[in-house]
Protein backbone atom coordinates (compact mmCIF):
# COMPACT_ATOMS: atom_id res chain seq x y z
CA UNK A 1 0.00 0.00 0.00
CA UNK A 2 1.62 3.67 -1.02
CA UNK A 3 2.31 5.70 2.00
CA UNK A 4 0.44 9.03 2.35
CA UNK A 5 2.55 11.91 1.89
CA UNK A 6 2.10 14.49 4.39
CA UNK A 7 4.01 17.63 4.43
CA UNK A 8 4.14 20.03 7.59
CA UNK A 9 4.77 23.38 7.47
CA UNK A 10 6.94 24.58 10.54
CA UNK A 11 9.33 23.15 12.13
CA UNK A 12 9.06 24.60 15.80
CA UNK A 13 7.60 21.95 18.95
CA UNK A 14 4.59 21.19 16.74
CA UNK A 15 5.68 20.69 14.08
CA UNK A 16 8.37 18.34 15.25
CA UNK A 17 5.88 16.56 17.07
CA UNK A 18 3.19 16.43 14.79
CA UNK A 19 6.18 14.77 12.08
CA UNK A 20 7.01 12.42 14.67
CA UNK A 21 3.83 11.06 15.11
CA UNK A 22 2.39 11.12 11.45
CA UNK A 23 5.70 8.85 11.12
CA UNK A 24 4.94 6.99 13.77
CA UNK A 25 1.60 6.18 12.03
CA UNK A 26 3.24 5.08 8.64
CA UNK A 27 3.40 8.70 6.77
CA UNK A 28 5.65 9.40 4.62
CA UNK A 29 6.25 12.84 6.12
CA UNK A 30 8.39 16.24 4.64
CA UNK A 31 8.71 18.69 7.37
CA UNK A 32 9.34 22.71 5.76
CA UNK A 33 11.40 24.88 7.95
CA UNK A 34 12.15 28.79 7.04
CA UNK A 35 14.78 29.39 9.04
CA UNK A 36 18.34 27.07 8.90
CA UNK A 37 17.40 24.57 11.37
CA UNK A 38 14.59 23.33 13.36
CA UNK A 39 13.19 24.15 16.50
CA UNK A 40 15.17 27.78 16.81
CA UNK A 41 12.09 29.26 18.94
CA UNK A 42 11.91 26.21 21.07
CA UNK A 43 15.96 26.99 21.72
CA UNK A 44 15.04 29.92 23.21
CA UNK A 45 12.10 28.80 25.51
CA UNK A 46 12.76 28.72 29.29
CA UNK A 47 15.79 31.41 29.07
CA UNK A 48 17.55 28.12 27.49
CA UNK A 49 16.40 25.99 29.90
CA UNK A 50 13.31 24.49 28.18
CA UNK A 51 10.33 24.90 30.36
CA UNK A 52 8.50 21.65 28.40
CA UNK A 53 5.32 21.72 30.81
CA UNK A 54 3.97 22.18 34.17
CA UNK A 55 2.46 19.65 36.74
CA UNK A 56 -0.30 21.80 37.57
CA UNK A 57 -3.18 21.63 34.72
CA UNK A 58 -6.60 23.53 35.06
CA UNK A 59 -8.34 25.39 32.50
CA UNK A 60 -7.73 28.65 33.75
CA UNK A 61 -3.67 28.21 32.14
CA UNK A 62 -5.09 28.62 28.88
CA UNK A 63 -6.43 31.57 27.46
CA UNK A 64 -8.93 31.58 23.98
CA UNK A 65 -11.70 33.25 22.63
CA UNK A 66 -13.32 29.82 22.29
CA UNK A 67 -14.26 29.22 26.06
CA UNK A 68 -13.46 25.60 27.06
CA UNK A 69 -12.62 23.88 23.88
CA UNK A 70 -8.78 24.39 24.45
CA UNK A 71 -9.48 22.84 27.32
CA UNK A 72 -11.44 19.80 25.41
CA UNK A 73 -8.26 19.49 23.32
CA UNK A 74 -6.13 19.38 25.68
CA UNK A 75 -7.27 16.19 27.13
CA UNK A 76 -6.54 14.48 23.81
CA UNK A 77 -2.70 14.41 24.56
CA UNK A 78 -2.37 14.65 27.83
CA UNK A 79 0.47 16.10 30.67
CA UNK A 80 0.87 12.15 30.76
CA UNK A 81 1.41 11.44 27.54
CA UNK A 82 3.95 13.89 27.16
CA UNK A 83 5.93 12.89 29.99
CA UNK A 84 6.00 9.33 28.35
CA UNK A 85 6.57 10.74 25.04
CA UNK A 86 9.70 12.76 25.89
CA UNK A 87 10.80 9.75 28.23
CA UNK A 88 10.91 7.57 24.97
CA UNK A 89 12.84 9.74 23.14
CA UNK A 90 15.26 10.01 25.74
CA UNK A 91 14.28 13.26 27.34
CA UNK A 92 14.45 12.41 31.14
CA UNK A 93 12.10 15.69 32.92
CA UNK A 94 13.38 17.30 36.26
CA UNK A 95 10.75 18.72 38.38
CA UNK A 96 10.98 22.46 39.81
CA UNK A 97 8.06 23.15 41.67
CA UNK A 98 6.10 21.45 39.15
CA UNK A 99 7.73 23.01 36.04
CA UNK A 100 9.54 20.29 34.31
CA UNK A 101 12.65 20.82 32.62
CA UNK A 102 15.22 18.53 30.84
CA UNK A 103 17.52 17.10 33.11
CA UNK A 104 20.34 18.60 30.60
CA UNK A 105 18.79 21.99 31.46
CA UNK A 106 19.50 22.79 27.92
CA UNK A 107 16.76 23.18 25.72
CA UNK A 108 19.59 22.65 22.51
CA UNK A 109 18.95 18.47 24.34
CA UNK A 110 15.35 18.53 23.63
CA UNK A 111 15.87 20.18 19.87
CA UNK A 112 18.35 17.41 19.25
CA UNK A 113 16.34 14.41 20.42
CA UNK A 114 12.92 15.66 18.72
CA UNK A 115 15.46 15.98 15.28
CA UNK A 116 16.56 12.64 15.88
CA UNK A 117 13.60 10.83 16.22
CA UNK A 118 12.27 12.33 13.58
CA UNK A 119 15.12 11.72 11.09
CA UNK A 120 14.99 7.74 13.12
CA UNK A 121 11.41 7.95 11.65
CA UNK A 122 12.36 8.81 7.59
CA UNK A 123 11.14 12.38 8.23
CA UNK A 124 12.36 14.69 5.56
CA UNK A 125 13.62 17.36 6.87
CA UNK A 126 13.91 20.64 4.80
CA UNK A 127 15.43 23.97 6.16
CA UNK A 128 15.88 27.71 4.51
CA UNK A 129 12.33 27.01 2.34
CA UNK A 130 9.64 29.29 2.57
CA UNK A 131 5.81 28.22 1.97
CA UNK A 132 4.05 31.16 -0.20
CA UNK A 133 1.22 29.05 -1.41
CA UNK A 134 -1.19 25.89 -0.44
CA UNK A 135 -3.09 24.88 -3.39
CA UNK A 136 -5.97 22.69 -3.35
CA UNK A 137 -6.27 19.96 -6.14
CA UNK A 138 -8.68 17.60 -6.93
CA UNK A 139 -6.14 14.83 -5.13
CA UNK A 140 -4.73 16.45 -2.40
CA UNK A 141 -2.58 19.81 -1.96
CA UNK A 142 0.43 20.98 -3.76
CA UNK A 143 2.57 23.04 -1.42
CA UNK A 144 4.97 25.87 -3.52
CA UNK A 145 7.94 27.39 -1.81
CA UNK A 146 9.94 29.96 -3.03
CA UNK A 147 11.97 26.87 -4.76
CA UNK A 148 10.47 23.64 -4.89
CA UNK A 149 6.80 22.65 -5.41
CA UNK A 150 5.51 19.47 -2.80
CA UNK A 151 2.74 17.12 -3.52
CA UNK A 152 0.48 16.09 -0.54
CA UNK A 153 -2.39 14.18 0.42
CA UNK A 154 -2.90 15.66 4.06
CA UNK A 155 -0.85 19.42 5.29
CA UNK A 156 -0.25 19.93 8.63
CA UNK A 157 0.16 23.87 8.88
CA UNK A 158 2.27 24.27 12.19
CA UNK A 159 3.60 27.91 11.10
CA UNK A 160 3.88 29.67 14.51
CA UNK A 161 2.85 33.31 15.25
CA UNK A 162 4.73 36.60 14.97
CA UNK A 163 5.73 36.68 18.36
CA UNK A 164 9.72 35.92 19.17
CA UNK A 165 13.13 38.10 18.04
CA UNK A 166 13.94 34.64 16.25
CA UNK A 167 14.06 35.31 12.40
CA UNK A 168 11.86 33.61 10.63
CA UNK A 169 8.97 34.25 13.27
CA UNK A 170 6.84 36.32 10.41
CA UNK A 171 3.35 35.06 10.96
CA UNK A 172 3.11 34.07 7.84
CA UNK A 173 0.91 31.33 8.38
CA UNK A 174 -2.00 33.26 9.29
CA UNK A 175 -2.34 34.20 5.71
CA UNK A 176 -1.86 30.96 4.58
CA UNK A 177 -4.80 29.68 6.85
CA UNK A 178 -6.73 32.58 5.67
CA UNK A 179 -6.31 31.50 1.65
CA UNK A 180 -7.92 28.37 3.02
CA UNK A 181 -11.17 30.18 4.14
CA UNK A 182 -10.04 30.57 8.10
CA UNK A 183 -10.88 33.52 9.57
CA UNK A 184 -8.43 35.02 11.51
CA UNK A 185 -8.69 36.98 15.48
CA UNK A 186 -6.17 39.77 14.97
CA UNK A 187 -3.02 38.21 16.17
CA UNK A 188 -1.67 40.44 19.31
CA UNK A 189 1.76 39.88 21.68
CA UNK A 190 1.06 38.04 24.86
CA UNK A 191 3.29 37.56 27.56
CA UNK A 192 4.79 40.63 26.88
CA UNK A 193 6.41 43.67 28.79
CA UNK A 194 3.47 46.40 29.52
CA UNK A 195 4.21 50.05 29.33
CA UNK A 196 3.09 52.55 31.20
CA UNK A 197 1.71 56.20 31.12
CA UNK A 198 3.80 58.68 33.10
CA UNK A 199 7.25 60.53 32.95
CA UNK A 200 8.90 59.02 36.21
CA UNK A 201 9.46 55.31 35.58
CA UNK A 202 13.14 56.19 35.26
CA UNK A 203 12.74 56.59 38.95
CA UNK A 204 12.25 53.03 39.73
CA UNK A 205 14.19 51.52 36.54
CA UNK A 206 16.02 48.05 37.56
CA UNK A 207 13.89 47.33 41.23
CA UNK A 208 12.62 44.04 41.23
CA UNK A 209 10.16 42.88 43.87
CA UNK A 210 7.60 40.47 44.61
CA UNK A 211 4.63 41.55 44.43
CA UNK A 212 0.78 40.97 42.79
CA UNK A 213 -0.58 42.32 39.94
CA UNK A 214 -4.18 43.12 39.71
CA UNK A 215 -5.80 43.72 35.72
CA UNK A 216 -8.46 46.74 36.18
CA UNK A 217 -10.77 47.44 33.33
CA UNK A 218 -14.43 48.84 33.48
CA UNK A 219 -14.40 48.91 37.32
CA UNK A 220 -13.76 44.86 37.33
CA UNK A 221 -10.84 43.40 38.32
CA UNK A 222 -10.12 40.77 35.13
CA UNK A 223 -7.07 38.58 35.97
CA UNK A 224 -4.36 38.70 38.75
CA UNK A 225 -1.09 36.83 39.42
CA UNK A 226 1.59 36.96 42.16
CA UNK A 227 5.52 36.55 41.62
CA UNK A 228 8.41 38.66 41.19
CA UNK A 229 7.70 42.00 39.21
CA UNK A 230 10.23 43.99 37.35
CA UNK A 231 10.48 47.91 37.43
CA UNK A 232 10.91 49.04 33.87
CA UNK A 233 11.90 52.68 32.62
CA UNK A 234 8.76 52.71 30.08
CA UNK A 235 6.64 50.91 32.76
CA UNK A 236 6.59 46.76 34.01
CA UNK A 237 7.74 43.79 32.98
CA UNK A 238 8.21 40.41 34.49
CA UNK A 239 5.85 37.38 35.12
CA UNK A 240 3.02 38.15 36.55
CA UNK A 241 3.10 41.35 34.41
CA UNK A 242 3.30 38.17 31.69
CA UNK A 243 0.74 36.97 32.97
CA UNK A 244 -2.03 39.04 33.21
CA UNK A 245 -0.62 41.19 29.48
CA UNK A 246 -2.61 38.85 27.01
CA UNK A 247 -5.86 39.97 28.38
CA UNK A 248 -4.42 43.68 28.86
CA UNK A 249 -3.24 43.83 25.43
CA UNK A 250 -6.63 42.38 23.35
CA UNK A 251 -8.72 45.21 26.03
CA UNK A 252 -6.61 48.21 25.33
CA UNK A 253 -7.08 47.14 21.29
CA UNK A 254 -11.03 47.00 22.16
CA UNK A 255 -10.29 50.61 23.52
CA UNK A 256 -10.80 49.90 27.28
CA UNK A 257 -9.16 51.63 29.79
CA UNK A 258 -6.93 49.73 31.38
CA UNK A 259 -4.70 49.90 35.08
CA UNK A 260 -2.51 47.38 36.85
CA UNK A 261 -2.76 47.50 40.67
CA UNK A 262 0.98 46.42 42.24
CA UNK A 263 0.56 45.52 45.61
CA UNK A 264 4.27 45.69 46.98
CA UNK A 265 3.57 44.02 50.18
CA UNK A 266 0.59 40.94 49.25
CA UNK A 267 1.13 39.75 52.93
CA UNK A 268 -0.72 42.09 54.63
CA UNK A 269 -4.64 43.50 54.08
CA UNK A 270 -4.24 47.54 54.11
CA UNK A 271 -5.73 47.47 57.82
CA UNK A 272 -2.92 45.62 58.41
CA UNK A 273 -0.31 47.44 56.66
CA UNK A 274 -1.20 50.70 58.42
CA UNK A 275 -1.07 49.17 62.07
CA UNK A 276 2.07 48.21 61.26
CA UNK A 277 3.77 51.18 59.93
CA UNK A 278 2.15 53.58 62.83
CA UNK A 279 3.74 50.72 65.45
CA UNK A 280 6.93 51.19 63.46
CA UNK A 281 6.79 54.80 63.74
CA UNK A 282 5.85 54.49 67.54
CA UNK A 283 9.16 52.49 68.02
CA UNK A 284 11.29 54.91 66.32
CA UNK A 285 9.96 58.00 66.61
CA UNK A 286 12.91 59.58 64.95
CA UNK A 287 12.41 58.46 61.37
CA UNK A 288 9.93 60.22 58.89
CA UNK A 289 7.52 58.73 56.91
CA UNK A 290 9.60 57.92 54.26
CA UNK A 291 12.41 55.80 56.82
CA UNK A 292 9.87 53.53 57.70
CA UNK A 293 10.20 51.81 54.72
CA UNK A 294 13.93 51.51 54.83
CA UNK A 295 14.66 47.87 54.97
CA UNK A 296 10.82 46.98 54.12
CA UNK A 297 11.16 47.86 50.23
CA UNK A 298 13.75 48.58 47.62
CA UNK A 299 14.96 52.62 48.05
CA UNK A 300 14.23 53.98 44.71
CA UNK A 301 10.53 52.16 44.60
CA UNK A 302 10.30 54.20 48.10
CA UNK A 303 11.19 57.31 46.33
CA UNK A 304 8.35 56.95 43.88
CA UNK A 305 5.96 55.49 46.67
CA UNK A 306 6.58 58.65 48.66
CA UNK A 307 5.92 61.34 45.93
CA UNK A 308 3.19 63.77 46.66
CA UNK A 309 4.33 63.19 50.75
CA UNK A 310 1.72 60.77 51.88
CA UNK A 311 0.78 60.16 55.43
CA UNK A 312 1.18 56.79 56.76
CA UNK A 313 -2.74 55.68 55.86
CA UNK A 314 -1.81 57.05 52.27
CA UNK A 315 1.75 55.24 51.97
CA UNK A 316 -0.76 51.87 53.12
CA UNK A 317 -2.91 52.16 50.28
CA UNK A 318 -0.31 53.27 47.53
CA UNK A 319 1.90 50.16 49.13
CA UNK A 320 -1.29 48.04 48.29
CA UNK A 321 -2.71 49.68 45.29
CA UNK A 322 0.16 51.32 43.31
CA UNK A 323 -2.06 52.18 39.76
CA UNK A 324 -0.12 51.90 36.76
CA UNK A 325 -2.01 53.32 33.57
CA UNK A 326 -1.16 50.85 30.25
CA UNK A 327 -0.83 52.66 27.48
CA UNK A 328 0.57 49.88 25.36
CA UNK A 329 3.09 47.28 25.34
CA UNK A 330 6.44 46.10 23.84
CA UNK A 331 6.81 44.75 20.21
CA UNK A 332 5.85 41.01 18.83
CA UNK A 333 10.11 40.70 19.38
CA UNK A 334 9.82 40.85 23.09
CA UNK A 335 6.47 38.74 23.27
CA UNK A 336 7.34 35.29 24.02
CA UNK A 337 3.52 34.13 22.44
CA UNK A 338 0.37 35.58 20.57
CA UNK A 339 -2.73 35.47 21.77
CA UNK A 340 -5.40 35.32 18.65
CA UNK A 341 -5.39 33.40 15.34
CA UNK A 342 -7.27 30.52 13.58
CA UNK A 343 -10.42 30.53 15.30
CA UNK A 344 -10.70 26.76 17.58
CA UNK A 345 -14.30 26.19 16.58
CA UNK A 346 -12.92 26.40 12.89
CA UNK A 347 -11.27 22.61 13.74
CA UNK A 348 -11.84 19.25 15.00
CA UNK A 349 -10.94 19.50 18.73
CA UNK A 350 -10.64 15.44 18.33
CA UNK A 351 -7.96 15.39 15.08
CA UNK A 352 -7.05 19.22 14.99
CA UNK A 353 -8.35 18.82 10.92
CA UNK A 354 -9.64 21.88 9.43
CA UNK A 355 -13.29 22.56 9.32
CA UNK A 356 -12.47 24.65 5.89
CA UNK A 357 -10.41 22.88 4.50
CA UNK A 358 -10.41 18.85 4.77
CA UNK A 359 -7.38 17.24 4.48
CA UNK A 360 -5.63 20.42 5.92
CA UNK A 361 -4.64 20.32 9.77
CA UNK A 362 -3.36 23.15 12.62
CA UNK A 363 -1.19 22.85 15.29
CA UNK A 364 0.64 25.44 17.37
CA UNK A 365 0.29 29.07 17.84
CA UNK A 366 -1.29 29.43 14.80
CA UNK A 367 -4.14 28.77 16.34
CA UNK A 368 -6.15 30.75 18.90
CA UNK A 369 -4.85 29.72 22.31
CA UNK A 370 -2.19 31.08 24.66
CA UNK A 371 -0.73 29.73 27.96
CA UNK A 372 0.19 31.40 30.95
CA UNK A 373 4.04 31.32 31.59
CA UNK A 374 5.23 27.79 33.20
CA UNK A 375 5.46 25.84 30.56
CA UNK A 376 1.98 25.62 29.42
CA UNK A 377 2.63 27.11 25.29
CA UNK A 378 4.91 23.81 24.86
CA UNK A 379 2.09 21.63 26.37
CA UNK A 380 -0.02 22.78 23.72
CA UNK A 381 2.15 22.68 21.05
CA UNK A 382 2.66 18.86 21.97
CA UNK A 383 -0.93 18.12 22.07
CA UNK A 384 -2.08 19.97 19.00
CA UNK A 385 1.19 18.51 17.11
CA UNK A 386 0.33 15.00 18.44
CA UNK A 387 -3.20 15.22 17.92
CA UNK A 388 -2.72 16.69 14.10
CA UNK A 389 0.37 14.28 13.45
CA UNK A 390 -1.31 11.31 14.26
CA UNK A 391 -5.01 12.41 12.49
CA UNK A 392 -3.33 13.12 9.21
CA UNK A 393 -1.81 9.76 8.57
CA UNK A 394 -4.56 7.89 10.23
CA UNK A 395 -7.73 9.47 9.25
CA UNK A 396 -8.15 10.66 12.87
CA UNK A 397 -8.67 6.67 13.48
CA UNK A 398 -8.39 6.07 17.39
CA UNK A 399 -6.35 3.06 18.55
CA UNK A 400 -7.38 3.26 22.34
CA UNK A 401 -5.80 4.86 25.71
CA UNK A 402 -2.56 2.51 25.62
CA UNK A 403 -1.31 3.95 22.49
CA UNK A 404 0.54 6.48 24.29
CA UNK A 405 1.53 4.68 27.61
CA UNK A 406 4.87 3.71 28.98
Amino acid sequence: MEKRKICIIGGGASGLMAAIMAAREGGEVTLLEHNEKTGRKLLATGNGRCNLTNIHQEPSCYHSLSGTLAWEILQGFSLQDTICFFSQIGVYTKNREGYLYPASMQASSVQELLEMEARYRKVKIKCREHVKEIRQEEQGFRVLTETWSYPADKVILAAGSRASSIQGADGSGYELAQALGHRIISPLPALVPLKGKGNWFSKWAGVRTEGRVSLLAEGQIFDQAQGEIQMTDYGVSGIPVFQVSGRAVRLIGEGVKVTLLLDFLPDFDEAGLTAFLKNRQDQCPYKSVKQLLIGLLPQKLAEVLMMGNPDISQLAHKIKEFPVEIRGNKSYDQAQVCSGGVPLEEIDPKTMESRKAPGLYLAGEILDADGICGGYNLQWAWTTGALAGKSAASDGVQKGEEEFSC
